[in-house]
């Protein structure tokens, strides 16, 4: 019995360690994600994640989420979308990218 609670402990733990999440708002590059007027910038963002910027989430109220997986989002560059995936800390595990 005490090694089933101690068992059900651990696994509450780690499920709250990492929270399951849709989160809402613009794919572009790290170096543009604290400009507004980026958000949306389809050209832009595509160009600078060429050009070495990690693509990040940015929310409408200026959060920032980085992606565990970076292929999983390239497509949907300078977009708004919604990410599906688990959250931790300030990264997601994306699951899936909905425009």
């Amino acid at each position: 019995m005490k090694k089933s609670l101690n068992l059900l402990a651990l696994a509450a733990t780690f499920s709250f360690g990492a929270m399951a999440a849709d989160l809402n708002g613009y794919i572009i590059d790290q170096n543009c994600s604290s400009k507004a007027a980026m958000r949306g910038n389809v050209e832009c963002a595509n160009k600078c994640i060429k050009g070495g910027s990690p693509a990040v989430l940015v929310t409408d109220d200026g959060k920032i989420y980085k992606f565990d997986d970076q292929a999983k989002v390239l497509d949907h560059a300078g977009k708004k979308v919604t990410v599906t995936g688990r959250l931790k800390d300030d990264t997601i595990t994306v699951a899936k990218v909905s425009e």
